[in-house]
């Protein structure tokens, strides 16, 4: 299980010997993770670090959950050629307020901890974040991949983002971390948090970087790509979603993913390599994840569906009605949010990929009550 614990879906292990000496210890560990919760949604992507963590609580450590409210405020530079806007806190409180129940799909509540990042930081002064500032150089927060690279381009760089690493690395210290979790993103902030430790005397933090997952247009899954699955997605949508990822992804979302066994995910890719339909594999790990995130009733369900839908080429059992104030077949689009603007829209429908009553839809086509409206293949909507 410790071998699993620091491989499964794991890029890198800071500093991995002294880990595996407070593991076989038995000495129970402090495993942070920190979230901003800067959309309502978390999706597989964020879901492999969560699977670590859960390993760790099986293992009878305690998890630490931050819900980043004041680093939210901030944005994460990390990676980004620009400043990001800045949540308000209605914005951030929204999002906040699903993040626990999301979690809990794959964490255990009885050992596990969260925590506000303004439990401690609004009781910060100015005072307070000059002190913690004079712990750390502005050589060393400026050797920030991403702060170097702006600074070298002449691209912008606001001050307060220069605070991002310092403000997530005193959560170390406020909670007292022996190891932290996040994405190979953010390996400089979490190598700040165990400079900021040493700096309070403190153990600094051992470190779990998790691999990416990819979404399914083949890039790092991401909300504001618009290709991830999220963790509470409709049955239905998770398991077609899924039955789209490439099939050179099957097995590292088996790994990824999924509570299935490594070993059982060897006898998987075996099975590929001789030659086993990928799609028939990928069934599989589409009702693995409906199961997972639902039950197997609600995989059984969907999987009938996609045959039904994709296979069959039918139509979906249930099919939602919509109301619209609009007509033209743009703003119909955007209106039921079958696009997010009318770029979008006007994108999908030269790409051929609208119909309406199942004739290809131009951009002069009108909308009325009674239409079936179909994007892609696996998005209708019956318009009232």
């Amino acid at each position: 299980m410790t071998e699993e614990l620091l491989t499964r879906g794991v890029a890198e292990v800071i500093d991995r010997k002294h880990l595996e000496e407070s593991l076989r210890s038995g000495k129970k560990l402090r495993v942070k993770l920190g979230i901003d919760p800067t959309g309502a949604k978390l999706h597989l992507g964020h879901a492999v670090v969560l699977r670590i963590l859960r390993r760790f609580q099986d293992l009878g450590h305690t998890a630490v959950l931050i819900i980043g409210d004041t680093t939210a405020a901030i944005g994460d530079p990390s990676g980004k050629n620009e400043t990001r806007p800045q949540m308000s806190a209605e914005e951030i409180e929204k999002n906040y307020a699903t993040f626990e129940k999301q979690a809990l799909k794959i964490l255990d509540k009885k050992l596990l901890e969260v925590h506000r990042q303004s439990e401690w930081f609004g009781k910060f002064g100015l005072i307070d974040v000059i002190n913690e500032a004079s712990k750390l150089s502005a050589g060393w927060i400026t050797s920030h991949e991403t702060f170097r690279r702006r600074l070298a381009e002449g691209q912008p760089l606001a001050f307060h983002e220069l605070l991002y690493p310092l403000v997530q690395a005193y959560d170390s210290v406020a909670i007292k971390a022996d190891v932290e979790l996040g994405g190979m993103d953010q390996k400089f902030n979490l190598l700040t948090g165990r400079e900021l430790m040493r700096a309070h005397q403190m153990s600094p933090q051992d470190i779990v970087l998790s691999k990416y997952l990819i979404g399914t247009d083949g890039q790092k899954m991401g909300k504001s790509l618009g290709n991830f699955i999220a963790i509470e997605e409709e049955p239905n949508e998770m398991f077609a979603k899924a039955m789209t990822i490439d099939d050179s992804l099957i097995l590292e979302y088996f790994e990824l993913a999924t509570n299935v066994s490594m070993d059982e995910i060897q006898v998987i890719a075996k099975e590929l390599k001789a030659g086993t339909n990928p799609r028939d594999i990928k069934i599989r790990l589409s009702i693995q994840l409906v199961t997972e995130y639902h039950d197997e009733k609600a995989a059984e369900v969907a999987a009938a569906e996609w045959q039904k839908v994709f296979s069959q080429k039918e139509k979906p059992s249930e099919i939602e009605e919509v109301k619209v104030k609009s007509k033209n077949i743009v703003d119909v689009l955007v209106e039921t949010e079958l696009a997010s603007s009318k770029s979008e829209a006007k994108r999908l429908i030269e790409q051929s990929g609208v119909k309406v009553d199942d004739q290809i839809a131009n951009e002069e086509t009108e909308i009325s009550s009674g239409n079936l409206l179909q994007v892609g293949k696996r998005k209708f909507i019956r318009i009232k």
